[in-house]
């Protein structure tokens, strides 16, 4: 993605921004050098606020680029640590789509495993049973619907492994649609994969509130007919 036209932004205060990250753009820099979300962030901030100087924003989780939906960025250094704190004593809920050509089986279970990941090849590999290196992973799903011969699955993550949900619901041979990387046959025309960070729920570091955000999926007429499945939780 070589621009953005403009920020989705689901939630904005003084502490927090989240924003609903189109597949293709990067969270945060990397080797490519390409323009990630985090840098958009600032200049809408000091756009919108007229700022001068630089703007603090700071990253508290990822997305992969391939991947669409919320990432939060905190707006001071006391937000970002408390929202990293919350992150990593697992007291964030997140709810991802995720569509696949193979119905996993059963409908609605829990997977547990051991990843371990290659970072010269950025590649995770799974194991049933604990091996040298490995960090244990674990997430639950359930079958939503049928369109088109492709599937809706819900996922809900309990640890935040690197590709974890990619790497695990290939486990189940359901890769997921455009990820080439997990065994799909075919890659999506623009480089994405049918996965969407869908749904968050924490307590707002600051505020203290019970804070619920939901992305609205890409707008592809093949992400938006599944929306029919979305059932509140």
């Amino acid at each position: 993605m070589k621009t953005l036209q403009h920020l989705n932004v689901v939630y904005e205060d003084n502490h927090l921004l989240v924003i609903n990250k189109p597949a293709g753009l990067l969270v945060q820099g990397d080797v490519t050098g390409d323009k990630p979300l985090v840098e958009y962030g600032k200049e809408y901030l000091k756009k919108k606020y007229n700022k001068p100087g630089n703007v603090f924003l700071g990253v508290v989780h990822r997305l992969d680029r391939p991947v669409s939906g919320l990432v939060v960025l905190a707006r001071t250094s006391k937000a970002l640590e408390r929202m990293n704190k919350l992150f990593h004593d697992k007291k964030v809920q997140k709810t991802y789509w995720a569509i696949t050509r193979q119905k996993p089986r059963p409908a609605k279970g829990k997977i547990i495993s051991w990843l371990v990941k290659d970072p010269a090849k950025n590649l995770t590999a799974t194991y049933r049973e604990e091996v040298e290196g490995a960090k244990k992973a674990e997430l639950n799903y359930r079958y939503l619907g049928t369109l088109n011969r492709h599937h809706l699955v819900e996922v809900t993550p309990k640890t935040g492994r690197p590709h974890q949900i990619r790497v695990q619901l290939a486990s189940l041979d359901c890769p997921i649609r455009g990820d080439v990387k997990y065994g799909y046959k075919q890659p999506n025309k623009d480089g994405s994969i049918h996965l969407h960070a869908r749904r968050l729920y924490f307590v707002h570091p600051i505020k203290k509130e019970p804070i619920t955000l939901v992305a609205g999926v890409p707008e592809t007429e093949f992400w938006e007919q599944f929306l029919a499945f979305d059932k509140p939780h």
